[in-house]
């Protein structure tokens, strides 16, 4: 696909920045939803633990910035798990890890396991079909022109800033409609 970069230059650097910062969000979320891997989901992140996990972790984005495309897989990749864990993490660190484990698991218990496996398909399916969409488009074989393909691959990009804006923005206002609540409730009480 890609010829390897050459190591130190300037795109060698940049890739390696990249990966060092969304492995390290993807490490942050991580220690701040569970601190001691008790929720970790990779079975390969829990067995090396924190003290082997960090240094192979450099090590894969040392050796993985002289290859663009899998460097931005996996930069992708690790932006998106670190996302998700930040999602939760409070939560999680506000119960308490096997807290939060139990309080999970009951959630599971009282859901039907259809509306479940609905709801993470629906996820994934979505997620997955705005990346089916950049790959498609951004594409050589996508029957577009090069303007076309770049505006399309750019306005999948700008939908994805309008998400993480309308997610910012709403869910601020909904604390904040709620603390407000919460005062007006605690001042007439």
């Amino acid at each position: 696909m890609d010829d390897p970069l050459e190591f130190g230059s300037l795109k060698y650097l940049i890739l390696l920045v990249l990966l060092l910062i969304t492995r390290g969000m993807d490490f942050l979320s991580t220690w701040i939803a569970t601190p001691n891997l008790v929720l970790e989901g990779n079975p390969f992140a829990r067995r090396l633990g924190w003290r082997l996990g960090i240094p192979v972790n450099i090590l894969v984005c040392v050796l993985l910035a002289f290859l663009p495309a899998p460097a931005i897989v996996v930069a992708t990749t690790s932006a998106l798990v670190a996302a998700r864990n930040f999602q939760s993490a409070w939560l999680m660190r506000s119960f308490g890890e096997h807290n939060y484990r139990h309080w999970h698991t009951e959630r599971l218990r009282e859901t039907h396991p259809v509306l479940f496996l609905f709801c993470l398909l629906a996820q994934v399916l979505l997620f997955g079909g705005v990346g089916v969409a950049l790959v498609y488009f951004g594409g050589p074989n996508n029957q577009l022109s090069l303007a076309d393909t770049l505006s399309i691959t750019q306005a999948i990009g700008v939908g994805i800033i309008a998400y993480a804006v309308a997610v910012g923005l709403f869910t601020l206002l909904g604390i904040w409609k709620l603390r407000r609540s919460i005062r007006d409730t605690a001042v007439e009480a």
